[in-house]
């Protein structure tokens, strides 16, 4: 077996092989509840609920929503931060056997408007501020029910206060509608019980949306089972169980944060930190007062923490493990990281992990007390992965770089209402598995450790989130000055990664830093902010291929030749 996958000479402890029980999320989190009825399943933001109440809130939400019309496949759009109601939500309408896609909160109206058209929604929740969005849209399938909450909704009184003297009173009243109910409302009336709905283990649970090269991104298919491995693989690997926490910074429309800050959690009984909005200072402010077990975040987080001064006189032996992903990590970042971790008398690494929203997140990670410079570590139990010679099913020996190719229970249903985009990213190989091409390259090391290198989908990462080139030059094209555009990632020192626009207009004489700006405010009143252009840079015309594509490599190549020594283009 070890001949085969080597790196199971380096699990440990953790055990190879684990069991995953045939039952759907619901079911998962009730049977924890039964197990630790008054261990706390969550905490935000001072408000906590013991397993027993979670579950209740959880019944009477799909009571609620049972009695709004959601049945056993239909779809319901959650955008929301991290929050109760997000988690409420998503386990009641599992509960129902009904599937909610799950979608940022800032998202813009023609965003919004195409999760709604890609998941057939007709319920959604989000918060009370964004009621605007979510008004004028209109999609081929109207909202019937537009369900609103507080952030206050879960606050205590004094905390009601303090956010409605500086928040509150500056969100607009919401009209008069009749789509419109109000969750606090729903939550306290009582509905008729329901019982759960007739679904399995291996039905879809939830619809994230990842990156595609058509302009929006597609809609990721994951089942109860998807989520219960992941779950159950995330907490094995950093001996996450009853009695221990973890912060969930990461957003819950995110696979790492469902995935892993939330569900993860909620699989054996920890508890979850809700963090509904995210700065450095709040969680180095966490680190303080909540003292998680587990931290996982993005480069650019831990390279903020170091230089946070309240966290230099903090006791940090709290931590029992931390986790970096979703892009490089500089190997400074690391060892400051821990150099700070140690001098406040706690003792983990900052190990790096790989994962993608086709398989929830998180499919391997570095064993706990190993480190392997510039590894993305091991497969997860159970996960098995390859190097594959690009557009084959041919293994690669160790050391050749490839395309890196997943299977195992993780591993999505495929993706939504895109059955051509599906069969090439799930492929049977002569194993008689399916396996997800990642379109990522990499290498894999003798001992099974497995090395990322590029991307071969085109996929921007700014500070931890996707940016998709082909939605953004989707949005330029339609501006009138813009002849053609090409959107590019170009390096930066705080987010990795920053969206870059090379654009041609077509009257060359309005190439100015007014256009620019237009073009900028144009993208930011349809896009998500870190979709948007950072600056845009004028050409006369744009590199194009053999084929005639235009070549993206080459004007990264090019860009990357004039910066100067402050890493910003001349």
């Amino acid at each position: 077996m070890t001949q085969s996958f080597p790196w199971l000479r380096s699990y440990g402890t953790v055990s190879t092989g684990l069991t995953y029980p045939e039952i759907t999320l619901y079911q998962a989190v009730a049977a924890t509840a039964a197990r630790v009825p008054d261990a706390l399943a969550w905490d935000f933001l001072d408000t906590t609920s013991t397993y027993r109440a979670f579950v209740a809130s959880i019944d009477a939400c799909a009571n609620a929503l049972a009695a709004l019309g959601l049945r056993t496949g239909d779809r319901i759009l959650i955008s929301m931060p991290t929050s109760p109601q997000a988690a409420i939500a998503f386990y009641a309408a599992n509960k129902l056997g009904a599937v909610p896609a799950l979608i940022h909160p800032l998202s813009t109206a023609p965003e919004i408007e195409h999760y709604l058209n890609a998941s057939r929604a007709r319920i959604a929740l989000t918060l009370d501020i964004f009621y605007d969005r979510f008004a004028s849209l209109t999609p081929k399938l109207p909202i019937e029910v537009l369900i609103l909450t507080r952030i206050p909704d879960y606050l205590s009184p004094l905390k009601k206060v303090g956010f409605w003297l500086t928040k509150g009173r500056n969100i607009p009243s919401v009209p008069a509608d009749a789509r419109v109910r109000w969750w606090a409302e729903l939550m306290a009336a009582t509905h008729a019980p329901v019982r759960r709905g007739e679904t399995s283990a291996h039905a879809p649970a939830a619809i994230l949306f990842s990156g595609g090269t058509t302009g929006m991104p597609k809609g990721v298919l994951l089942s109860n089972r998807n989520f219960i491995a992941e779950g159950m693989q995330a907490a094995a690997w950093c001996a996450m169980g009853e009695g221990h926490s973890i912060l969930a910074i990461i957003p819950i429309f995110h696979g790492f944060g469902l995935g892993v800050c939330v569900n993860a959690a909620f699989m054996v009984g920890a508890k979850a930190i809700l963090v509904p909005t995210f700065s450095a200072a709040i969680v180095a402010k966490l680190l303080r007062t909540k003292r998680p077990n587990l931290l996982v975040g993005v480069p650019t987080l831990y390279a903020a923490l170091i230089d946070d001064a309240s966290l230099q006189r903090v006791d940090l032996s709290c931590l029992r493990a931390t986790f970096s992903g979703a892009d490089t990590l500089p190997r400074p970042v690391k060892e400051r990281f821990e150099r700070l971790v140690a001098e406040r008398g706690g003792r983990v690494k900052l190990l790096e992990g790989y994962g993608l929203t086709e398989a929830v997140t998180a499919i391997m990670a570095m064993p706990i007390d190993e480190y392997r410079e510039g590894s993305i570590g091991i497969p997860f139990p159970d996960m098995l992965a390859k190097i594959c010679r690009v557009g084959t099913q041919e293994a690669l020996p160790p050391g050749e770089e490839g395309e890196i190719c997943v299977a195992g229970p993780t591993v999505m249903l495929g993706y939504l209402d895109d059955p051509d985009a599906t069969r090439q990213a799930l492929r049977i190989h002569a194993d008689g598995r399916t396996w997800l091409h990642t379109g990522d390259l990499g290498k894999m090391d003798a001992d099974g450790f497995f090395y990322f290198t590029v991307r071969l989908k085109r996929v921007i990462k700014s500070s931890g989130f996707n940016v998709y080139p082909a939605q953004v030059e989707a949005v330029l094209y339609r501006h009138p000055l813009v002849a053609e555009a090409c959107v590019a990632g170009v390096p930066d020192a705080m987010q990795v990664e920053r969206v870059h626009a090379f654009v041609v207009l077509k009257d060359p004489a309005q190439g100015n830093a007014d256009t620019e700006r237009a073009l900028i405010e144009y993208c930011r009143a349809q896009l998500i902010k870190w979709s948007c252009p950072r600056e845009i840079e004028f050409r006369t015309q744009l590199p194009k291929t053999r084929v005639g594509k235009i070549d993206y490599t080459l004007l990264v190549q090019e860009y990357a030749a004039r910066r100067d020594n402050r890493g910003r283009a001349r």
